[in-house]
Parts: C-alpha cells; structure tokens; sequence
C-alpha cells in the first residue's frame, strides 16, 4: 500500500520508538508500506531530521532517507487546483494524489479539512494502523 507520512510523524516515531508513530516507521521500513515522496518532502525529513534539537545521528538520519530513496516510489506532481489552509502541508496532498497513495497519515488531521481527497484518506497513525491491523 502506498502512502504519504507527515513529517510530524516521522519525527514522533523517532522520538518515541514504542509508540503509534514508530509502528508507521517499521512498515515502511520494512516494506509492508511504500512511501509516496517527492524532492520537496525528502528535502524536508533531512531538514527536519538534523534540526540539533533532536541530535539524531546524521548517519541513521541519512541511512533512513537513502532507504525511502531506494524503496520509495518518487513522485512527479500535478499542482492542487485548490488550497489548503497551510499552503505548507500541499505537496503532502500533492504527493499522495499524484502518486496514487491510499493515506496521508497525520498527526496534524485538522490541517486537512476533507476527511478524504479523491482516494486518498487523511488518518492519523492509530486510524491508519486500524485499517491495516488485518492485512499486515
């Protein structure tokens, strides 16, 4: 199944390797999900992904984007014909429409007003994972 992560949901599953957020990283990482990105949003992971605050190691941080490189399905966006409220979560929706991406998975719901555009469903890392608990 292909799918668009907020970045916010890379950053908690780093941050908190047990948790709902994490179990999302495992699947990409192990290849259950595949991650729709285009050069907008791997730029933006490595942006976010060094930022000190964090200190993750650069080498993890680096080993982590060059596996989404490898595994990920790189995408060529179409530009919205409408806006979101943030024009900063837009190439998510992009990515995921133009990329054929069943889900974006969010921990910030609220900035993607429709509960679904077109196919692609906006979940949070709970919802997502209930979806999936049985095909998984």
């Amino acid at each position: 199944m292909i799918i668009v992560l907020d970045t916010n949901v890379v950053i908690s599953g780093t941050l908190k390797p047990y948790g709902r957020a994490a179990t999302m990283l495992r699947l990409v990482t192990d290849g259950t999900t595949q991650l729709a990105y285009d050069l907008r949003l791997l730029s933006e992971y490595r942006d976010v992904l060094n930022r000190p605050k964090f200190n993750f190691a650069k080498e993890n941080v680096e080993l982590f984007l060059e596996q989404i490189e490898e595994e990920g399905l790189l995408v060529s966006v179409r530009p919205l014909i409408y806006h979101l409220p943030d024009s900063d979560d837009e190439p998510f929706l992009e990515i995921a429409l133009s990329g054929g991406a069943k889900a974006i998975v969010t921990g910030n719901k609220r900035h993607f007003p429709k509960r679904q555009y077109g196919e692609v469903r906006i979940l949070s890392p709970a919802e997502f994972l209930e979806v999936v608990k049985d095909k998984v």
